[in-house]
């Protein structure tokens, strides 16, 4: 009797926990100046980018490049670059912000249509 409790005392608790979904205050996070690191072929590499309701522009190795971004709802949206250079730098980009928190958010991110998506998370600079 005091096994089949506990057991279904963990059931209880599994159900319980796969149903959080953490706080997403997306809205903060649309427009404003934002700080992202990440590794790059074993070097960790900064980008700044300051975004707006629709363009988001990125600092990058002293270079500035800028982005067209079209919201698919709160917390989704589309980045396409306004000059891109090669054939790679055509193709859209979608970005999910998955969690937030008072001053960064978590993200997924993955070209448009492609099932391989990468994490990050970016620092609000101001």
């Amino acid at each position: 009797m005091f096994k089949a409790r506990i057991f279904f005392g963990f059931i209880i608790l599994a159900i319980a926990t796969a149903c959080y979904n953490p706080p997403r205050k997306c809205q903060d996070f649309q427009e404003g100046e934002f700080r992202f690191t990440t590794i790059v072929a074993g070097n960790e590499q900064t980008t700044i980018f300051r975004r707006s309701k629709d363009i988001e522009i990125d600092f990058y190795e002293g270079k500035a490049d800028t982005s067209s971004v079209r919201w698919i709802n709160d917390c989704e949206y589309i980045v396409k670059k306004i000059n891109p250079q090669t054939a790679s730098e055509e193709k859209s980009i979608h970005m999910k912000i998955l969690s937030t928190t008072d001053s960064s958010y978590t993200f997924e991110y993955g070209l448009v249509g492609s099932s391989k998506k990468s994490r990050g998370t970016a620092f609000k600079v101001n």
